[in-house]
């Protein structure tokens, strides 16, 4: 709603476990059970099961607790469905992306919550091409989820097998150092990383090593509690302060999946992504590495990045919040490069899906390239004022509420053409997130506070 551009890959109805990024929820609670798993594990075994050889699913996890339990769930119905399981163990989620293809696996499994807190976690399906499933894959097992498909499951003979591969965490390193232009070395740089206690704090730690940098780990000691506890990217206080401590070049925060990522400059100061996009873009232009002129960005990025991009012939092309929506119009428009302000970054030449790492070499090439600091390549265009709220409901979702294209038109009346008005439902969340931008920060702040009371007063009538 609101002055937001050009949007795709609105979800499709309501659903009965899919979010916007998979399963999500409280381990040990519905969706998140035993159950659930092990029916998802048959449903997804069935469905990808469609030629008659065997059948490999990968399955990846976080640091949780609980991935334990959802792993072996997962596992059991896999197997009872009659695919073979190559388990991998703690990886970042664009590593199950990469071992789907690289082992021309029929499915890739991530085990995450991503950014939560270790209470919840989720699960993320990739297709044999490396992709986050569509919106109607997804229904489609859903739909088998609630169907009786004994029948159907592996008879004795054809039960699936479990391995564990070993050299998985080695055959991503090598394909994350693979991105990073020839020639070029980190020698001489002091890195901080900070990979939120999550599934990345082995494999990025050993990447910047083996590339020359200096490395300080910041979140690499995971206990199954600690999962983006204080630490990561949405936590980047501590990031800052070990930067500032160490006399470090620059900064980077993972979270808990480490499919987005965060940075901070020498002097502490935050870099999201949005600069990180305009950085890669203009980089890649120079380059001649970006496919034609068009980046793709959500709803959510700021208005400075749309005329960042503008001041170098590129068009800022805005879908829905969600990462696998962006991945959509990237691969319908022939783009290479597109992300989220939360720092989900996808650089389609080397991923299928966003991934912290790479977004972060691309950025470490072009402060090696220039020899300038993280604070002067960073810092592409100064943001426009933006606010963020999020509006707690329960019951109906006031987004379906017959006064509230009235509010929306109050706003963008308010606002007129120097800003503009976003209101998404969360997708893991009982929320209502409020977003307003505009030049003025004074006027920002008027419209978030006007919109949100008209909303709150929606949920209490």
């Amino acid at each position: 709603m609101g002055k937001a551009g050009s949007q795709v890959g609105e979800p499709v109805g309501e659903r009965a476990y899919f979010g916007t990024d998979g399963i999500r929820g409280t381990a040990n609670a519905w969706p998140m059970t035993v159950e659930v798993a092990q029916k998802l594990g048959q449903a997804a075994g069935l469905y990808f099961s469609r030629r008659q050889n065997r059948h490999t699913v990968v399955v990846g996890k976080d640091t949780r607790l609980s991935g334990y339990m959802i792993e072996c769930a997962l596992v059991a119905g896999f197997l009872s469905a009659g695919m073979d399981v190559t388990l991998v163990g703690p990886l970042p989620t664009p590593a199950i992306a990469f071992l789907t293809r690289s082992l021309r696996a029929d499915l890739g499994v991530m085990i995450s919550a991503s950014h939560n807190p270790y209470t919840d976690n989720g699960i993320k399906l990739f297709g044999p091409d490396g992709f986050k499933l569509s919106d109607a894959v997804e229904l489609e097992i859903e739909n088998l989820m609630g169907q009786d498909i004994s029948a159907r499951l592996a008879t004795p003979d054809r039960i699936g097998k479990a391995s564990r591969l070993n050299d998985a965490a080695g055959r991503y390193i090598e394909n994350v150092k693979a991105s990073f232009p020839r020639g070029l070395r980190l020698d001489g740089l002091r890195i901080v990383i900070d990979c939120a206690n999550g599934s990345g704090y082995r494999v990025a730690p050993a990447a910047l090593w083996e590339l020359g940098a200096e490395v300080i780990r910041l979140g690499c000691s995971p206990d199954g509690l600690n999962i983006n506890d204080g630490v990561g990217s949405t936590h980047p206080q501590a990031l800052q302060e070990a930067v500032r401590k160490h006399g470090a070049h620059c900064g980077i925060a993972l979270d808990g999946d480490a499919d987005r990522l965060l940075m901070v400059d020498e002097n502490g100061q935050i870099v999201d992504g949005d600069q990180i996009l305009a950085l890669i873009a203009t980089s890649w232009k120079k380059r001649r590495q970006l496919n034609g002129a068009e980046v793709v960005a959500t709803v959510m990025s700021n208005m400075g990045l749309e005329a960042c991009l503008r001041e170098h012939d590129l068009e800022l092309y805005r879908t829905a919040v969600g990462d696998r929506y962006v991945v959509e119009r990237m691969r319908a428009g022939g783009g290479n490069l597109g992300g989220e302000q939360s720092g989900h970054v996808v650089l389609s030449d080397y991923a299928t899906t966003g991934d912290g790492l790479l977004a972060a070499l691309q950025v470490l090439a072009v402060m090696v390239e220039t020899g300038a600091p993280a604070s002067e390549v960073c810092q592409m265009f100064s943001p426009y004022p933006q606010l963020l709220r999020n509006i707690r409901y329960q019951g109906a979702n006031p987004m379906q509420h017959p006064d509230l294209p009235a509010i929306c038109q109050w706003a963008e009346a308010r606002l007129g053409d120097s800003g503009r008005l976003v209101l998404r439902a969360s997708g893991t969340e009982p929320l209502i997130r409020v977003m307003v931008e505009a030049r003025d920060e004074a006027l920002v702040r008027e419209v978030v506070e006007e919109v949100s009371q008209r909303i709150e007063g929606l949920i209490t009538a």
